[in-house]
């Protein structure tokens, strides 16, 4: 798992042990940005479920304004604060234990770019969406990244929230939402 482009590029991150964290594999994660390449120079970015912060670093590493990561997961938490410091400098980015929805629901201020790339099957994506389109946290013009498996469907949300294009890579599935 490495940094695809920007001022770490090539950097290696670290990755959490076992099966518990299924990290984006670097074609997908590489496509993914090239999606949202014109949206993340100086934007606030949330990664939520972070795992081991790999999509919050890359943002980090192309130019994101700030990040914060969230993962319930102490050890998550571990390397995703030693993966973002190999990436930027500490007053770039937050590192936070805590559930996903509470968080959101917590939170204020609002997000340019937000990735979600829960547990596949779990209705973790759909409680993060709805709490987040709930409570409003998405800038004007925001996106959000959603990663699922390809047969996954997604919730229609409410204004001002719309469901931009789906794009799949294999039993992956990404799908952006965009804040009119």
């Amino acid at each position: 798992m490495r940094i695809v482009a920007g001022s770490a590029r090539g950097r290696k991150l670290r990755e959490l042990p076992g099966l518990d964290t299924r990290p984006t594999t670097d074609k997908v994660k590489e496509s993914m940005f090239n999606i949202v390449q014109f949206d993340i120079e100086g934007r606030r970015v949330l990664d939520l479920f972070a795992g081991t912060g790999q999509l919050g670093c890359e943002a980090l590493s192309r130019g994101a304004g700030y990040v914060t990561f969230v993962d319930q997961a102490r050890e998550a938490v571990r390397v995703v604060k030693e993966n973002a410091a190999l990436v930027a400098d500490p007053d770039r980015y937050e590192v936070l234990q805590r559930d996903a929805v509470s968080f959101v629901e917590g939170r204020p201020g609002r997000y340019g770019l937000v990735f979600l790339d829960p547990p596949y099957r779990t209705g973790l994506m759909e409680s993060a969406l709805n709490a987040i389109a709930g409570i409003d946290i998405v800038a004007e013009h925001g996106i959000i990244v959603c990663e699922t498996g390809a047969e996954e469907l997604l919730p229609t949300l409410a204004p001002p929230y719309e469901m931009g294009r789906e794009y799949r890579y294999g039993k992956i599935k990404l799908t952006l939402y965009h804040r009119r």
